[in-house]
């Protein structure tokens, strides 16, 4: 179902399109391909935190749900050497680093609705050369599909004609209780280390082993606000891979949900900052599948690089149940 959702503040309509199969449904807005909506039969609220207003996602929420890129996370010093160049990206971050492409990110734009149908979406987006300091001319399809009994799965894939930079994630926030923080979910997470960072949350370019520390999830357990303190990735393998379960996030009620990904990273963000008007901190868990941040300043790193008429395919998927 396609209906009109709301309109920008420059005057552009945006489109969500509500996907369902078995129990599960999911609506995506055209606006920056935010996954704005998730139920499943028999739970009596929404899984994702959501907006119906079109302001607040061009606002304090401009990264709730968004696929966020064209390179998701940090780069550090707000530049990096792509085909041989420096480039320089927008200083979003402390005035000195760029936090999820700045001005230019995918987050921001309105994509194009390649195809639609009761189960999948095809939503597609042209990103020029040179916008944002990113090189390349580079298409970016984002296919959403809905399968049975409770599977939400995200494919993205980017091509470009000459070398370039690329890491994708969608930057859905998660409470699988309805309540009004997430304290008491069970997160368990396959990582057994995490990327070092500064005091800018920038990496340093070493790895820390999770034994004995209050990050260490392998296992499972209950969490809540600072125990432990999450604006980290968990490093899963070091490099992509084929998709498989990663993280496991289990509400006070009872709903489950089981991310799976392609990716050699998660980050995980505990909503310390208040994000949707009116609501209070830690209301949701920010999950991200994708590479390890500030990766093309950090050779050691699984590299984003995508050479000139290449392509990069980052895939996620959502399963869950009660």
């Amino acid at each position: 179902m396609i209906r009109d959702f709301g309109r920008t503040e420059a005057g552009d309509m945006v489109q969500a399109i509500t996907l369902r199969a078995g129990g599960l449904s999911a609506t995506v807005l055209t606006l920056g391909a935010i996954l704005q909506d998730v139920r499943l039969d028999g739970v009596g609220y929404g899984l994702t935190l959501g907006s119906d207003n079109v302001a607040d996602y061009q606002g304090p929420m401009r990264h709730h749900g968004s696929l966020v890129g064209p390179v998701a996370n940090r780069i550090g010093g707000a530049r990096a050497q792509v085909g041989g160049k420096e480039c320089r990206f927008p200083a979003n971050q402390a005035d000195r680093h760029t936090l999820h492409s700045g001005g230019a990110g995918t987050q921001f734009k309105l994509w194009k609705i390649g195809s639609a149908s009761e189960t999948r979406l095809v939503l597609t987006l042209d990103l020029p050369d040179g916008e944002g300091g990113f090189p390349g001319n580079r298409h970016v399809t984002a296919e959403w599909q809905i399968e049975a009994p409770a599977t939400l799965r995200l494919t993205v894939t980017t091509t470009t004609d000459a070398e370039t930079i690329v890491n994708f994630t969608n930057h859905s926030y998660w409470n699988l209780d309805g309540s009004a923080e997430w304290a008491g979910h069970t997160l368990r997470i396959a990582a057994d280390h995490v990327t070092e960072v500064d005091e800018d949350l920038i990496p340093t370019g070493r790895l820390l082993a999770l034994t004995d520390t209050d990050l260490d999830l392998r296992q499972g357990r209950i969490i809540s606000p600072q125990s432990p303190s999450l604006d980290t990735n968990f490093c899963l393998s070091d490099a992509p891979t084929s998709m498989r379960d990663v993280l496991w996030l289990t509400g006070p009620s009872g709903v489950t949900m089981v991310v799976a990904t392609t990716e050699p990273g998660i980050q995980v963000y505990d909503n310390r900052k208040p994000g949707r008007p009116g609501r209070p901190a830690w209301e949701g868990l920010a999950i991200e599948p994708q590479h390890w941040p500030d990766s093309p300043n950090q050779p050691a790193f699984p590299t984003v690089t995508v050479p000139a008429g290449g392509s990069k395919v980052q895939a996620m998927e959502w399963r869950f149940s009660v």
